[in-house]
C-alpha cells in the first residue's frame, strides 16, 4: 500500500514538473516574440542608428504615434524636426499615408518659404518616404536641392539677360545700317547715323568682353601664374584708362595712399576690377567733382583699396543686389553711360577669386564708397631710388 502511494505521488510530483517545463518553454518563446529584435533601445531597428549617421541626406524616423525616434542633425537645423515632432505638415502626411498602405512615396517640397523681393525663397528638398520594418515605423530622407536650383535660377536668367543684351546693340546696328542705306545721299546723316553705329559697336564689344572675362573667373579652378604685383601701378594703369571718360565730364581722378604695397594676383585681373570701379565712380558722379583712390594697410596684414566718389548714390534697399550680373540700380541711365551690367559682378569675382571681398558704403545724394580688401603678402617695399638699389644689390654681391 505505501509503495502504491509513494508511486503516486512521485507520478504526480513528475506531472507537475512536466507542466511545469511546458509553461515556461511557452512563456519564453512569447517573450521572445514579444521583444522583437526590431525595437532595441530608442525603438530604432540595430544598425539603422550607424546607417543614419552616415548619410548625408537628413534622416528621421518616426514611430506609429508620429513621434520622432531618431533624427539628423540637418533635419533639426532644417527645422524639419523640432522636439519629438516632424513640424512640416507635408513630410508627416506623407509618413501617415506611407504607414497605412506601406507605398513608398517620394515629392519635393520647400522648407521655410518666405516672401523675398517679389519671390518665395526657402530650402528645397528631394524627399523619399519609405517604411521601415512591421512596427509603424517610417523613414523620411530629404535631400537638400536649394544650391542646384539656385545654379539652375541663375543659369536660365544668366541665358536670358545674355539673349536681350546682346539683341539691343545688334538690332541698333542692322537698324542703323538700313538707314545708313537709305541716307546714301545725305553726307551729314551718314556721318550722324555712322558714329551712332560705332557706338554700338564699342558697346557691343565691351559686353562681349566682359562675358569673357567673368566666365574665366566665376568657377572653382584657381587662377594660374599668381605673383606679386604693386598695388600703386595697378592703381595708376587703372586710373590712367579710365582719364578719357572723366575728361569728357570734367571729373578729376586723383590716387593717394600707402605705397609699395603688395599682394598675389593676376594683375590684369586686378586692374580691370579696379577700372570698373572707377567708370562706375565716373558714370553716376554729375560733372566738376572729384573721385579718389586710395590704398592703405591693415592691421591684420590686409590692404584696402577704396574708391570714392561724390555721385548721386546707391538706395539702402539695392545694395545687397548691385553685385548680381545684369543687375542696374537706374537700368535707363546704365544704358546711357554704356554700360554693360557686369562690372561688379566681375569685381566681385575678382575679388573672391584672390582671397578677398569687395564692401560698398553709400548715401543717396553725398556718393558711394567701394572697397576692396585684399590679403598683404609682405610688407611695403621701402621707396629706393635705382641709383641707390643697385648700389646696395652690388654690396650684397660683395658680401661673402
Amino acid at each position: 500500500m505505501e509503495v502504491e502511494i509513494v508511486a503516486s505521488l512521485t507520478g504526480l510530483a513528475g506531472l507537475a514538473i512536466g507542466l511545469a517545463t511546458g509553461l515556461a518553454v511557452r512563456v519564453s518563446e512569447r517573450a521572445q516574440r514579444t521583444a522583437s529584435p526590431a525595437a532595441p533601445a530608442g525603438g530604432v531597428p540595430p544598425g539603422v542608428a550607424s546607417v543614419l549617421s552616415v548619410l548625408r541626406s537628413s534622416a528621421v524616423v518616426v514611430d506609429a504615434e508620429d513621434r520622432v525616434l531618431r533624427a539628423s542633425s540637418a533635419a533639426r537645423a532644417f527645422g524639419m524636426v523640432s522636439g519629438e515632432r516632424l513640424v512640416v505638415d507635408e513630410l508627416l502626411a506623407m509618413a501617415r499615408l506611407v504607414r497605412r498602405d506601406g507605398e513608398i512615396r517620394e515629392t519635393e517640397i520647400q522648407v521655410g518659404e518666405t516672401r523675398r523681393r517679389g519671390r518665395a525663397e526657402g530650402r528645397w528638398f528631394a524627399v523619399r518616404v519609405a517604411p521601415l520594418g512591421s512596427h509603424g515605423l517610417v523613414l523620411v530622407l530629404a535631400e537638400d536641392l536649394t544650391e542646384m536650383r539656385r545654379t539652375e535660377a541663375i543659369r536660365r536668367d544668366f541665358v536670358a539677360n545674355v539673349s536681350h543684351e546682346l539683341k539691343t546693340p545688334v538690332g541698333a546696328l542692322s537698324l542703323l545700317a538700313e538707314t545708313v542705306e537709305g541716307a546714301a545721299d545725305d553726307p551729314e546723316a551718314v556721318r550722324r547715323f555712322a558714329g551712332r553705329m560705332q557706338y554700338e559697336s564699342v558697346r557691343l564689344t565691351n559686353l562681349v568682353q566682359d562675358l569673357m572675362t567673368l566666365s574665366r573667373i566665376q568657377g572653382d579652378e584657381p587662377l594660374p601664374e599668381l605673383r606679386p604685383v604693386r598695388l600703386d601701378e595697378i592703381t595708376a594703369e587703372a586710373i590712367d584708362r579710365c582719364q578719357i571718360k572723366a575728361s569728357s565730364k570734367d571729373i578729376e581722378l586723383a590716387g593717394g595712399g600707402q605705397e609699395g604695397l603688395r599682394v598675389r594676383g593676376d594683375e590684369e585681373l586686378l586692374i580691370t576690377a579696379l577700372r570698373n570701379l572707377i567708370d562706375n565712380a565716373v558714370a553716376y558722379s554729375p560733372e566738376h567733382t572729384r573721385v579718389v583712390v586710395s590704398a592703405r594697410r591693415c592691421e591684420d596684414r590686409y590692404v584696402e583699396i577704396n574708391v570714392t566718389d561724390q555721385g548721386i548714390g546707391i538706395p539702402e534697399t539695392e545694395i545687397e543686389r548691385i553685385f548680381e550680373r545684369f543687375y542696374r540700380v537706374d537700368p535707363a541711365r546704365s544704358r546711357q553711360t554704356g554700360g554693360t551690367g557686369l562690372g561688379l559682378a566681375i569685381v566681385k569675382h575678382v575679388t573672391t577669386k584672390h582671397g578677398g571681398e569687395v564692401t560698398v558704403w553709400s548715401k543717396e545724394g553725398s556718393g558711394s564708397t567701394f572697397t576692396l580688401r585684399l590679403p598683404l603678402i609682405d610688407p611695403p617695399l621701402p621707396a629706393v631710388k635705382p641709383v641707390e638699389r643697385a648700389a646696395m644689390e652690388t654690396a650684397r654681391e660683395a658680401t661673402p
